[in-house]
């Protein structure tokens, strides 16, 4: 089961960049391999933000929906991530976000098994290069939205 960390520094506050990642209907527009979104329900309960909703991800001929829990958890500004059905056997994304001057620095891990073993062996081949684009995306994003706000 693939399974990887990545730390970044990115030059905005760490509540836009949270904002952004919970913004999970606008991943189409710049995460790579995601065709979809939609959120099934999104609730704040005061010290925390639970978000129920489905991702399409594909390229070519491969092309699945998953549906995810996810916990925005405010007194430690991380969000953890689960799956709750589709092609994944198992899924754990967690984000943790801390204010640096004027930057964040957000510590993102994630572990999956795809219940395809053969895609599973597949995806294990390209993984890492997977994951880099992810989360440049995720910084590019984040500085064509904040750069100069």
């Amino acid at each position: 089961m693939p399974s990887a960390s990545i730390k970044k520094e990115i030059p905005c506050s760490k509540d836009k960049l949270i904002k952004m990642v919970l913004d999970i209907e606008k991943y189409p527009e710049f995460v790579p391999w995601c065709l979809g979104s939609k959120i099934h329900s999104k609730n704040d309960k005061g010290d925390k933000i639970e978000i129920t909703a489905d991702l399409t991800i594909g390229k070519s001929f491969f092309n699945e929906t998953y549906k995810s829990f996810v916990i925005y958890e405010k007194s430690s500004d991380s969000i953890h991530v689960t799956n709750l059905g589709g092609p994944l056997k198992h899924l754990e994304n967690k984000w943790f976000f801390g204010q640096k001057g004027n930057n964040s620095e957000v510590d993102f891990h994630v572990d999956f098994e795809l219940k395809n073993k053969v895609l599973n062996l597949l995806m294990i081949k390209f993984f890492d290069i997977g994951l880099k684009k992810i989360a440049d995306a995720f910084e590019k994003r984040a500085i064509e939205l904040f750069k100069n706000a």
